[in-house]
């Protein structure tokens, strides 16, 4: 599970925004999350409130994932389609000459602080 290892990087990156800032408690975390990121939401929120429970900066803060659908883009027929329900092979042309648009993100999109 290296969503542990993802939750400490997004805790890093925080108490850095909340020290430039003069924040003394982060209440909600909003993240922008790729359909096929690979990272597990459930997973991530576990750990993410294991983790955060144990600093102060961050005991009780909210965490909110958006999903960021999975977009793919033909390059045969220049269509965009849903890349999980589809896969590599374009549904309109069958064009395996395809790459991924969008769904692989993974931001830190708004913070809530005191």
């Amino acid at each position: 599970m290296h969503e542990l290892g993802v939750v400490f990087h997004i805790l890093d990156d925080l108490k850095k925004v909340a020290a430039e800032n003069q924040v003394s408690k982060i209440n909600k975390v909003t993240l922008q999350l790729g359909e096929v990121s690979t990272i597990i939401p459930s997973y991530l929120t576990s750990c993410f409130r294991w983790a955060a429970d144990k600093e102060e900066l961050f005991e009780g803060a909210e965490l909110d994932i958006e999903k960021i659908d999975a977009i793919t883009h033909c390059d045969g027929c220049n269509s965009d389609y849903p890349t999980v329900k589809h896969g590599k092979i374009c549904p309109t042309c069958g064009s395996d000459k395809t790459w991924l648009l969008q769904g692989t993100e993974f931001m830190i999109k708004e913070i809530e602080a005191e």
